[in-house]
């Protein structure tokens, strides 16, 4: 994993450093919040430790900055500060942060404090991934859903259509007869065009059940539509 880490003191940052890169992780370090922050900005890290009191930036707007970065929402934020309080607490959990150790720290102390924040990235990493597989099956669901619901309004208009337009086509027909074919074609041609103006209309789709165990798209084009059971 990709660490920035600031601080103003070389030796917390050594220390850091050091705790972190012995767990296996790249870190990148800085003296100060605004050469962390141009460092996020160029290249979003998923972890990222901040002094509170630094040169330039502060931690808290360091941290302020990345959640309201589009690739910040997920950095996961820690504060190590020699503050100490639960009002300071608050101010680092209003700033975004989602850790907090106060100064002096120990080397167990920051491994113990990454293990938790590992685990909780892995946690948020399988429940974005649970999400994305929701929103994926949800999508399936309604590309099923919208098709059943325009086979049903559209089939057989569809059908009276092709067979009208075939008669039509072959010749055969009286002009009596013609003039009724294209008067059917034009019906069910203008039946096709509502059923596409409602579904270009439609900013709330709701489903109904087709048959038992079976759902599509309500394409009514009244409010009582939706609870009448398709023919």
């Amino acid at each position: 994993m990709r660490l920035l880490l600031a601080d103003d003191d070389e030796l917390m940052r050594e220390l850091l450093a050091a705790v972190f890169t012995a767990h296996g992780h790249e870190v990148e370090s800085f003296a100060d919040g605004t050469a962390i922050w141009r460092a996020f900005e160029a290249a979003p890290a998923a972890m990222v430790v901040l002094d509170w009191e630094m040169p330039g930036l502060d931690g808290l707007e360091v941290c302020r900055r990345i959640r309201a970065h589009p690739e910040g929402a997920d950095t996961f934020l820690q504060v190590i500060t020699a503050r100490s309080g639960m009002h300071n607490l608050d101010a680092v959990l209003d700033s975004g942060a989602d850790d907090y150790l106060p100064k002096p720290v120990t080397p167990e102390e920051i491994a113990a404090r990454l293990r938790i924040a590992e685990r909780r990235m892995e946690i948020a990493q399988a429940r974005r991934r649970a999400e994305d597989e929701l929103r994926k099956a949800r999508y399936l669901a309604g590309v099923g859903e919208l098709s059943l619901a325009l086979q049903h309004e559209i089939n057989n208009p569809l059908a009276a259509l092709l067979t009208n337009s075939a008669l039509v086509a072959s010749g055969m027909l009286a002009p009596e007869e013609t003039r009724e074919c294209l008067a059917t074609i034009d019906v069910q041609a203008r039946r096709i065009a509502d059923v596409v103006k409602r579904l270009h209309g439609m900013d709330d789709p709701r489903s109904v059940e087709y048959v038992k165990g079976q759902r599509m798209v309500d394409l009514g084009d009244d409010p009582g539509a939706s609870r009448r059971k398709p023919r």
